[in-house]
């Protein structure tokens, strides 16, 4: 009779504990609750570097997961409207499962990441490496696990140049009263109207027709965007290699969604996006990286007109941009970037 007891006690114990079980767990139990197809998020397109990265990130997983998780690729935005800066809103809310996003587009919504776009914060690719592989990178992946998603890999969409159809730009009053397109980050604002530009914000479907109509002069993003978009045909003849900001990306998955995977398809969605944002950095320097830079010369051979800026030169920029520097740096958190300007002057070149 004891041992009967006993049973039903241990069988209303194993039910009672089932019952608590989260819903995250039973679901990795379960692969069969997975979806036919998951939503990944692009701004850009296969034919530009940042596609490319979701791209290979989506075959990877389709492959190693024997097409469990089946992801299809939602460029330009499209499950928003197109607008980029409901992205990381959007994610979070589960409107999307996953997303290869821009640290500028998530900004407004995720503070810390507004330090990519300090001004001339980041002078070089190990630089660059140096925060996001390093301490810095892992600080913000945490602060983005916080606000809601998980953050698997570091991409990069590159140094942001600017171009324009007027003249070429070597000092702050060159861009004098020049309506240059940027993203809808109140950084971005203040950098160019402290540089006596007229930034005017808008998406990137509504620039290229801005830049043909002339309704803007100019615009600022990495050469591969540049190159793929073919911004010489919409008259931006004069390109400045300033490198003011960069802009990585980040891999990274819908909380829920992630919840819902076994560990060992976890794993496997997380190592697909390391190798992927590997392969997705190289695709991005391309050109740029070599001692001869073969991608400048490309361009001039399009019959852009490419300046460089002496050292003196890229030093007015940064001094004219600096308050804006100085104020960003207390609204972005004084010890992530005292520990981020500390690693970009230890890296190793």
């Amino acid at each position: 009779m004891n041992l009967r007891r006993s049973l039903i006690a241990l069988a209303g114990a194993a039910t009672f504990a089932a019952a608590l079980l989260p819903q995250t767990a039973l679901a990795q139990a379960n692969p069969a609750k997975y979806k036919s197809e998951y939503k990944m998020s692009l701004v850009l397109g296969t034919a530009f570097p940042w596609g490319k990265g979701g791209e290979l990130w989506a075959n990877k997983v389709r492959e190693r997961t024997n097409g469990r998780i089946n992801i299809k690729l939602y460029p330009g935005v499209s499950l928003i409207q197109g607008d980029q800066t409901r992205e990381f809103s959007a994610l979070r809310q589960g409107v999307i499962d996953m997303a290869v996003g821009s640290t500028i587009n998530w900004s407004p919504q995720v503070k810390q990441l507004n330090l990519f776009s300090l001004p001339f914060l980041i002078p070089d690719f190990a630089g660059m490496d140096a925060l996001t592989q390093g301490s810095v990178g892992k600080q913000l992946f945490g602060t983005l696990d916080k606000a809601g998603v998980v953050p698997l890999a570091w991409g990069e969409n590159g140094f942001r140049e600017i171009s324009n159809s007027k003249h070429a730009i070597k000092s702050p009053a060159d861009l004098k009263g020049l309506k240059i397109r940027v993203v809808g980050s109140p950084l971005f604002l203040e950098t160019f109207t402290a540089l006596g530009a007229n930034p005017t914000q808008m998406s990137w479907a509504d620039a290229q027709p801005a830049m043909a109509s002339g309704a803007v002069d100019g615009q600022e993003n990495p050469l591969s965007v540049y190159m793929a978009a073919k911004l010489q045909t919409v008259e931006q003849k004069h390109l400045t290699m300033w490198g003011y900001v960069a802009d990585p990306l980040m891999f990274v998955v819908n909380k829920q969604v992630w919840a819902s995977w076994t560990p060992e398809d976890q794993a496997i969605v997380r190592q697909a996006a390391l190798d992927a944002a590997k392969e997705q950095i190289v695709i991005a320097r391309k050109g740029l990286v070599e001692a001869d830079q073969p991608l400048i010369k490309e361009l001039q051979g399009l019959g852009v007109t490419v300046t460089k800026l002496s050292p003196a030169e890229h030093e007015a920029f940064a001094k004219a941009t600096r308050p804006v520097f100085d104020k960003w740096k207390k609204q972005i958190g004084e010890p992530l970037v005292t520990e981020a300007e500390k690693a970009i002057a230890a890296r190793k070149r």
